[in-house]
């Protein structure tokens, strides 16, 4: 797969669902996966350094409820449960155990993939 189409705009669910541990670490952006009760089970190495949460602290935990409280809103968990097909992206600002961080947000699940995506791409120049 080119990098273009593993940018953070082009990544499909069905992309990120085929792909290893070792991929998903490659990638720039944080990929955050959870199973359909919003327990983390995919939380890739770039949201683990950038968000200073380790994988083995995440994996397994309530998302919205325990580890990003910040995004268990409208914009973000509501979405997850009134959309079953969902490819969003919005500005977000992230708050909880840091400062106030702009990022972009990409919301993404299908029909046909049983994990729904939270992707944060965050603006390194600006840090």
């Amino acid at each position: 797969m080119g990098k273009q189409m593993q940018s953070f705009d082009a990544i499909s669910t069905a992309a990120l669902h085929g792909m290893d541990d070792a991929g998903l670490d490659a990638l720039s952006y944080g990929v955050i996966g959870l199973d359909r009760n919003g327990l983390v089970v995919v939380y890739n190495a770039t949201e683990a350094a950038l968000a200073g949460l380790s994988r083995s602290r995440v994996v397994g935990g309530q998302f919205f409820d325990n580890i990003a409280q910040c995004m268990n809103n409208f914009m973000v968990a509501q979405r997850f449960e009134d959309e079953p097909e969902l490819d969003a992206v919005i500005d977000f600002v992230l708050t909880l155990r840091m400062k106030p961080t702009p990022v972009k947000l990409r919301l993404l699940q299908t029909r046909d993939v049983p994990l729904r995506y939270v992707l944060v791409e965050r603006d390194l120049a600006g840090r």
